[in-house]
């Protein structure tokens, strides 16, 4: 596989004051059922933020700002690496349109979460980000 660039699958880390939205998924047959950063693969010819804003928009229904990357990528099968990004809600209600569910957690939920296993690394990581975040806001922000 020499000469192959790697393939990026890119995930958010999608917060809303002290709170990470997750969401549930319903394929592949192992996986159903468990608990993951939306996200997904980087098109040719789209930079990961660019990718990651259209994954959230057609998965979700939102418009979102991307941020920096969280430490540390994921090796998944078949040569792809997984990385994270934090994001933030610009506009529209999350909706579960390629999702069974969706879910805001904060971070004493979090690791009760029966979350894919690639989405563990960056447990504490998103757990410093909800506990530093400040809380959630009633009116526009």
């Amino acid at each position: 596989m020499s000469g192959t660039p790697t393939a990026v699958v890119v995930a958010a880390a999608l917060t809303d004051g002290g709170s990470l939205l997750l969401a549930q998924r319903t394929r592949p047959p192992e996986l159903a059922g468990r608990w993951e950063l939306p996200g997904g693969k980087v098109e040719p010819g789209e930079s990961e933020e660019e990718a990651l804003a259209r994954e959230l928009r057609e998965e979700l229904g939102v418009e979102c700002a991307i941020g920096a990357a969280l430490r540390g990528d994921v090796d998944l099968p078949g040569g792809l690496v997984l990385r994270a990004y934090r994001a933030v809600l610009v506009s529209g209600t999350p909706a579960a349109l390629e999702h069974s569910a969706l879910r805001w957690v904060g971070a004493d939920a979090l690791p009760t979460m029966d979350l894919v296993d690639a989405d563990r690394l960056w447990l504490p990581e998103l757990q410093d980000i909800l506990l530093t975040s400040p809380g959630r806001s009633s009116g526009p922000s």
